[in-house]
């Protein structure tokens, strides 16, 4: 049985039984029916409480003449967002704001986990960052269609009728890469953090951890920003009207 966190160990211990049945009952069979929940749920789980508190806060503290930090942080934060989805999608970009918000921000509290003694990463398991690509793929292609139509099936065709044969699997192709991208990229990296880490702590308890650390934070950062700017591309590229 691989090892588990504190908080894995817990929920295990509570809800092993329901979540293994819930899993038989879907033909999904756990690998350890006594020990179902993995590190990386517990540690999305735990995210999404974080996150949900966050919000919660936020709603209770509004207040224009007197806006408290959590109210100036989330401002700040819309604000930002706004501002790049505008620049990258342009019209209509204010309804896919919060969807690339919400991505960013769990991304983001998923990857600085591993900073936090006791608790890891979920985005270094590769099944994490699958889901995240799947979703947005999933997202930026409904709005697509959605938004054009049928006509929307001209993106993976071309501008010359007599090369839609040769040009229809290519696109195919290389948006499915694109799911392959961003999972690899946000998983490589964080792995590579996380065992950075690891590997300075084992060898060098003193100073050199503290620059694995500081580096692990840079990483965690820029890899959820890039993250949300390859999804607000190609939601730009999928609802953009002259394909």
């Amino acid at each position: 049985m691989p090892t588990q966190l504190l908080l894995t160990r817990s929920l295990n211990q509570h809800f092993a039984a329901p979540v293994t049945a819930f899993l038989n009952a879907l033909h999904v069979h756990p690998a350890y029916p006594e020990a179902p929940i993995t590190n990386a749920f517990a540690m999305e789980l735990l995210v999404f409480l974080v996150l949900i508190g966050y919000f919660v806060a936020v709603r209770l503290s509004l207040n224009v003449e007197r806006p408290a930090g959590v109210q100036h942080l989330a401002e700040m934060t819309h604000e930002a967002a706004l501002e790049q989805t505008e620049s990258i999608i342009g019209h209509g970009h204010e309804r896919f704001t919060a969807y690339l918000t919400t991505l960013f921000l769990f991304i983001l509290l998923s990857n600085l986990l591993g900073l936090i003694p006791g608790l890891e990463s979920p985005t270094a398991n590769v099944v994490v960052p699958l889901g995240f690509a799947l979703v947005t793929f999933i997202y930026y292609h409904y709005h697509g269609v959605r938004e054009n139509g049928f006509a929307y099936i001209k993106q993976f065709l071309g501008p010359v009728w007599w090369l839609y044969p040769l040009l229809l699997p290519i696109e195919i192709i290389s948006h499915f890469a694109r799911v392959l991208s961003l999972t690899v990229r946000l998983y490589a990296n964080m792995f590579a953090g996380d065992l950075l880490s690891l590997v300075a702590f084992s060898i060098i308890p003193v100073g050199i951890p503290l620059l694995a650390l500081g580096l692990h934070l840079g990483v965690a950062v820029i890899q959820a920003y890039v993250f949300f700017l390859l999804a607000a591309i190609y939601l730009s590229l999928a609802v953009a009207h002259d394909h």
